[in-house]
Order: C-alpha cells, then sequence, then structure tokens
C-alpha cells in the first residue's frame, strides 16, 4: 500500500512527500480508512509508529473538502511538548494547502497567550491544547466549538496517569454531541474503557502490538552495582556512532546531578525537567531535534511526545518502574522503520523490575560483559535479588531517599502541572 491509494487532495500530497513521508506505517494503513469513514475510532499504538499522521492526514483532508471553513478539530495532548510537535507536523502536512492550527499550553508569558486568544478569534482549523488551558479559554468564553467535526485524544492513558479525567470530561462537556471522536492510547487500562464509553459512538477498534518494542530497536543491558553506572555511561559516550542520546533517570535530582557528571567529559549536554522555564525546555528540544546538542537526560515524562527522527541511542540509566515505561523510552530510538541501540543498566535491586519487563516483551534482553577496568558485576538472579527491592511507602512514615514512588511521578515534586 502507498499513499496514493488513499486518494488524499493532491494539496495535501504535496505536504505529504515534501516531508519525507514515503509508505504508511501499520497504524496508518488501518486508522486512515476508519477516520476517512467518519467512524469513531480506539486505537492502541505504542510510540514511533507514525500515530500523529495516521489521524492527522484524513483530517486534514476533510477539512480540505468540507463546504465551509470554520474550527474543525480539537486535539488534546497531555504535554506541552506534545502539542507543539502536533503542530509542527500540521504545517508541515498543511503547507501547500493552507490549513491552519493553533497551539495552545500552560506555561507560557502573557503575550504568548495572547497570541493564542487572537488567533483563536481570528479562526483556525485545528486546536492543539493541553488540558488546563484549554478549560481556561472556555470558562473565558475565548472558543466557540459549535462546529466541531472532530475531537482526538492523544496520549489518552498519559493524561488520566497525569490527573486530567475530569478535565477531559469537562472539556467534552463544551462540544456539540453529534462529533467524531478518535482516542490514541498505548495501554488501554480500566479508567481508559470507561472514559470511551463515555464519549465515543459504535468506534473501531485497532490494536498495534503494544507491548512489543519496534523490531529496529537492538536491546542491551548491563548488570551493575550502583558505582559502576557512571563510569559505565562514560565508557558508552566515547562511542562516537552515537550522534544523539537520551538518557532517562528516575528523579529529576538524579538528571540533574547527571548532568554536571556528564558535562566534563561531554559539553554538548542538558537536562530536561520540571523546574526549567517552558522557554528553556522549548529550546533545549529545538536544539536537540537540530543536533546542536548530542545528549538529553530526563525522566520519563520525557518518554511520551517526543517526535525525533534519528536518534541513535537511548540509555536507562536507572530501570523504568513499569514495563509499559520501558517500551515507551526505548521508543524514542529506531522510529520511523530506522534502527536505533536501547542499553539498560540494572543494579540488584532493579533485577525484578528487569524481569517483569522481559516478561512483558517475552524475551530476555541479550546481557553484555561490564568492561574489564570497570570490574564484575553483580549476578543477574531476579529471585535471588530481591531482597534489595524497595519497600513500598507506609503511609505516615519517612519516605527515604530511594523510597518507593507512585507510578507516574518522577518524583519530588516532578508531577506535571495541570497545563
Amino acid at each position: 500500500m502507498t499513499f496514493d491509494d488513499f486518494n488524499f487532495d493532491s494539496a495535501l500530497m504535496d505536504g505529504l512527500y515534501s516531508m519525507g513521508y514515503k509508505q504508511p506505517t501499520p497504524i496508518q494503513e488501518q486508522a486512515i480508512p476508519v477516520i476517512l469513514q467518519n467512524k469513531d475510532l480506539i486505537a492502541c499504538a505504542q510510540t514511533g509508529t507514525g500515530k500523529t499522521a495516521a489521524y492527522l492526514l484524513p483530517i486534514i483532508n476533510h477539512i480540505l473538502h468540507a463546504p465551509t471553513r470554520h474550527l474543525n478539530t480539537l486535539i488534546i495532548a497531555p504535554t506541552r511538548e506534545l502539542v507543539l510537535q502536533i503542530d509542527q507536523q500540521i504545517d508541515g502536512m498543511g503547507y501547500f494547502c493552507s490549513v491552519g492550527s493553533i497551539a495552545v499550553y500552560g506555561g507560557s508569558d502573557g503575550i504568548t497567550f495572547e497570541k493564542q486568544r487572537q488567533a483563536m478569534q481570528e479562526g483556525v482549523d485545528i486546536v492543539c491544547a493541553t488540558p488546563g488551558r484549554l478549560i481556561a479559554l472556555l470558562q473565558m468564553g475565548q472558543l466557540n466549538f459549535e462546529h466541531l467535526q472532530h475531537l482526538v485524544l492523544d496520549e489518552a492513558d498519559r493524561m488520566l496517569d497525569m490527573g486530567f479525567f475530569d478535565d477531559i470530561r469537562t472539556i467534552i462537556s463544551y462540544l456539540p454531541k453529534k462529533r467524531q471522536t478518535i482516542l490514541f492510547s498505548a495501554t488501554m487500562p480500566p479508567k481508559i474503557r470507561q472514559l470511551a464509553n463515555q464519549i465515543l459512538t459504535e468506534p473501531e477498534t485497532i490494536n498495534i502490538a503494544i507491548s512489543k518494542p519496534a523490531a529496529g530497536i537492538n536491546q542491551q543491558a548491563y548488570v551493575v552495582y550502583d558505582n559502576q553506572k557512571e563510569p559505565l555511561l562514560q565508557e558508552i559516550l566515547k562511542n562516537e556512532d552515537y550522534q544523539s542520546v537520551i538518557i532517562f533517570s528516575s528523579t529529576k535530582e538524579n538528571v540533574k546531578a547527571l548532568e554536571k557528571t556528564i558535562r566534563k567529559m561531554e559539553p554538548s549536554v542538558k537536562a530536561f525537567h520540571s523546574d526549567l522555564e517552558q522557554a528553556e525546555r522549548e529550546e533545549i528540544m529545538r536544539d536537540f531535534k537540530n543536533r546542536k546538542l548530542r545528549v538529553l537526560i530526563g525522566t520519563d515524562i520525557l518518554s511520551r511526545g517526543i517526535d525525533v527522527e534519528g536518534i541513535s541511542l537511548v540509555v536507562n540509566y536507572d530501570a523504568p518502574p513499569d514495563p509499559e515505561d520501558y517500551i515507551h523510552r526505548i521508543g524514542r530510538t529506531a522510529r520511523a522503520q530506522k534502527a536505533g541501540v536501547a542499553i539498560t543498566f540494572i543494579n540488584q535491586k532493579d533485577q525484578g523490575k528487569f524481569a517483569r519487563i522481559e516478561a512483558l516483551m517475552g524475551y530476555d534482553v541479550n546481557k553484555l560483559p561490564i568492561p574489564e577496568q570497570l570490574g564484575a558485576g553483580p549476578e543477574y538472579n531476579p529471585e535471588a535479588n530481591k531482597k534489595f527491592e524497595k519497600k513500598p511507602f507506609k503511609p505516615g512514615g519517612q519516605n527515604r531517599k530511594g523510597g518507593f514512588r507512585r507510578k507516574g511521578n518522577s518524583g519530588g515534586n516532578n508531577r506535571p502541572n495541570k497545563n
């Protein structure tokens, strides 16, 4: 199958090919015909599968053939970064057909907010928004969704993890009941199914191997003691073949510390965390995309919504707390059918976590020998090392450093704000 098979408008095809699209991915093959038929859709697809284009292309095509132009589509996403990336993709795909969009997100200054407000008053085809800022604009009467045709919830599971369930229901109360609703989610927990049952009508369902990493990812692991992680990371970064690197750590405190450590040998490194101003975060992401920055370090907030092609290496400095988080992290590399490497450091207390990751995927990840100069590491024996696992946090007790934290909280005050 090629994109010609979808009979898109010729101007849309020009934008598509100018962006380097050649052949539809599996999620695009399955989702685009459903959306073109104006059916509601629930789609489960991991990151890096081309899901954004899977809904943008048919929606833009609908807009081009609409009898009148008005605010046609609302796309809701969990983070500012993802909202901006979706907006940029609309700009690229709609470049030759004048489809207008606006990114609406919190954490910006008054000037940016005023530009967002004015753009919507002047008229756009598509609004891409985070839930918090969108609700603020709705309550101010700045948006009119009277003629809305399409609602897209992107990364719905992450939005619910971040506490946006009630916000989404509030937003939907402002929308016309007759519309096409498209829900994309990497996982399908019970609360997502509850939401889908409330807001979708007789939806089609697509499931694209949500628990399997992309085939192009070369997964590797090192079984290490904590004091071996830092020198091992330095050895890995000496490999100049890794031109674009993302490193995941468990907390923003660790992220900040790692930045200082790595900068001693690699000046082209930045930490990405919630303490940064929005302008700083946007500049870091822009530099990383433009290859002005070689190494980016972050928590799991970075694992979704980063649409950067050509990332050659992902390092899990700390094993992720949840098997699905592992899939999202390593999904940053080997995007768009390209190859990449994902390396995980497994200390004694994380062996049980990694065993659960391997069980989810259905195979073992290759454990590489540690460089001789770093000494021998521990044996990989998850059952024997259960004693090293973190103990659950008990209410009323002290949550000591290294204590258990709930899924979705990267540590400290690193829970994303609702904007």
